[in-house]
Protein backbone atom coordinates (compact mmCIF):
# COMPACT_ATOMS: atom_id res chain seq x y z
CA UNK A 1 0.00 0.00 0.00
CA UNK A 2 1.66 3.20 -1.16
CA UNK A 3 0.99 6.13 1.12
CA UNK A 4 0.82 9.67 -0.19
CA UNK A 5 1.73 12.98 1.48
CA UNK A 6 -1.94 13.45 2.37
CA UNK A 7 -2.26 9.99 4.00
CA UNK A 8 -2.74 9.95 7.77
CA UNK A 9 -0.76 6.98 9.13
CA UNK A 10 -1.12 5.22 12.46
CA UNK A 11 0.48 2.15 13.95
CA UNK A 12 -1.40 -1.10 13.47
CA UNK A 13 -3.68 -1.62 16.48
CA UNK A 14 -1.57 -4.53 17.80
CA UNK A 15 1.80 -2.82 17.26
CA UNK A 16 3.51 -0.57 19.75
CA UNK A 17 6.72 1.37 20.13
CA UNK A 18 9.03 0.44 22.96
CA UNK A 19 12.63 0.96 24.03
CA UNK A 20 14.98 -1.97 24.59
CA UNK A 21 17.35 -0.89 27.38
CA UNK A 22 19.68 -3.84 26.80
CA UNK A 23 20.34 -2.82 23.18
CA UNK A 24 19.75 0.86 23.93
CA UNK A 25 17.49 0.97 20.86
CA UNK A 26 13.88 1.71 19.97
CA UNK A 27 11.81 -1.24 18.78
CA UNK A 28 8.45 -1.71 17.08
CA UNK A 29 6.77 -4.70 18.71
CA UNK A 30 3.93 -6.69 17.18
CA UNK A 31 2.51 -10.18 17.84
CA UNK A 32 4.64 -11.93 15.22
CA UNK A 33 7.92 -10.24 16.08
CA UNK A 34 9.81 -7.00 16.38
CA UNK A 35 11.55 -4.45 14.20
CA UNK A 36 14.65 -2.78 15.61
CA UNK A 37 14.52 0.93 14.79
CA UNK A 38 17.25 3.46 14.26
CA UNK A 39 16.74 6.95 15.68
CA UNK A 40 15.20 8.24 12.45
CA UNK A 41 12.71 5.38 12.17
CA UNK A 42 11.71 5.86 15.80
CA UNK A 43 11.25 9.62 15.24
CA UNK A 44 8.94 8.96 12.29
CA UNK A 45 6.84 6.37 14.11
CA UNK A 46 6.56 8.49 17.26
CA UNK A 47 4.75 11.08 15.11
CA UNK A 48 2.33 8.54 13.58
CA UNK A 49 -0.62 9.30 15.83
CA UNK A 50 -3.48 8.88 13.37
CA UNK A 51 -3.96 12.66 13.23
CA UNK A 52 -0.88 13.95 11.40
CA UNK A 53 -0.49 13.49 7.66
CA UNK A 54 2.70 12.13 6.10
CA UNK A 55 3.42 15.69 4.89
CA UNK A 56 3.01 17.04 8.42
CA UNK A 57 5.32 14.37 9.86
CA UNK A 58 7.90 15.16 7.17
CA UNK A 59 7.60 18.88 7.87
CA UNK A 60 8.25 18.39 11.59
CA UNK A 61 11.25 16.15 10.90
CA UNK A 62 12.49 18.45 8.14
CA UNK A 63 12.62 21.34 10.59
CA UNK A 64 14.32 19.15 13.20
CA UNK A 65 17.01 17.81 10.85
CA UNK A 66 17.21 20.81 8.49
CA UNK A 67 16.73 18.69 5.35
CA UNK A 68 13.89 17.78 2.99
CA UNK A 69 12.58 14.36 4.06
CA UNK A 70 9.12 14.02 2.47
CA UNK A 71 10.14 11.36 -0.07
CA UNK A 72 12.04 9.34 2.55
CA UNK A 73 9.23 9.50 5.12
CA UNK A 74 6.64 8.54 2.51
CA UNK A 75 8.76 5.60 1.33
CA UNK A 76 9.51 4.39 4.87
CA UNK A 77 5.87 4.49 5.96
CA UNK A 78 4.75 2.85 2.70
CA UNK A 79 7.15 -0.04 3.35
CA UNK A 80 5.73 -0.48 6.84
CA UNK A 81 2.19 -0.27 5.42
CA UNK A 82 3.09 -3.07 2.99
CA UNK A 83 4.01 -5.17 6.03
CA UNK A 84 0.71 -4.07 7.66
CA UNK A 85 2.50 -2.47 10.61
CA UNK A 86 1.17 0.97 9.68
CA UNK A 87 -2.33 1.67 8.44
CA UNK A 88 -4.02 4.71 6.97
CA UNK A 89 -6.73 6.42 9.02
Amino acid sequence: MALTPSSVPALWRLARLDFDPVRNQHVLLYPEGAVMLNDTGAAILQLCDGERSVASIASILGERYKVEVLADVTDYLSQLADRELVCER
